[in-house]
């Protein structure tokens, strides 16, 4: 499986009508494209940031569709007041506890690693176990770069209060992830769950 995302910063104050217009025009448009398997969509309203990600059957799917989405990605950038950011990731890790709804919240790190396939099995092995542990959990995904040796780990939460409880626990994670693990953070981010409809298969 395969996942695009596009990141846009721009005017905190145009994050709903950015997020209107995924909901209502790209995601229709978009889960009818052949391969297409969902989207979702966070938003952090205090920074002016939307990262939509859309998943794939394959690769080849999802550059066949990507013509039809660079004016979408356009007009998204034209309501929000910045430029589109595109990455394509491979689906490493995706893991389920339950269902999300209105007001789920979610935390997504950026890592990078000399060795994938390890960052891949310390995901699983060690990270993802601890996690499932937290306070409202709801689901953990690990998206990985080759071409970059980057990971992206999204863990989602049911509120936005179980979001802000475990901020020390992912803080003490990603200093061990570094100390022991050896991985560089680049960043990580707070956001919104405005859309939940990726529709990935378990793979754990």
């Amino acid at each position: 499986m395969h996942a695009r995302s596009t990141t846009i910063t721009g005017d905190p104050g145009a994050v709903d009508a950015a997020v209107a217009f995924v909901r209502d025009e790209v995601m229709p448009s978009l889960t009818g494209m052949d391969g297409c398997v969902g989207l979702s969509l966070v938003a952090d309203r205090d920074l002016g940031r939307i990262i939509a990600t859309s998943s794939w059957r394959d690769e080849e799917a999802m550059h066949a569709a990507d013509q039809h989405l660079g004016p979408m990605r356009a007009e998204g950038g034209k309501i929000l007041g910045g430029s589109p950011h595109v990455e394509e990731w491979e689906v490493a890790v995706m893991h389920r506890d339950h269902a999300t709804h209105e007001g789920s919240c979610c935390r997504i790190t950026w890592a990078r690693g000399k060795d994938l396939d390890q960052m891949v099995e310390t995901w699983r092995e060690r990270i993802m176990p601890g996690v499932e542990q937290f306070q409202g959990f709801c689901s953990a995904s690990l998206l990985i770069d080759r071409s970059t040796d980057r990971g992206c780990a999204t863990v989602v939460f049911d509120d936005r209060s179980a979001l802000e409880g475990t901020r020390d626990q992912a803080m003490a994670m990603r200093q061990r992830a570094t100390d022991e693990m050896g991985l560089e953070i680049l960043a990580f981010g707070e956001f919104d769950l405005e859309i939940a409809h990726l529709r990935l298969p378990e793979l754990v």
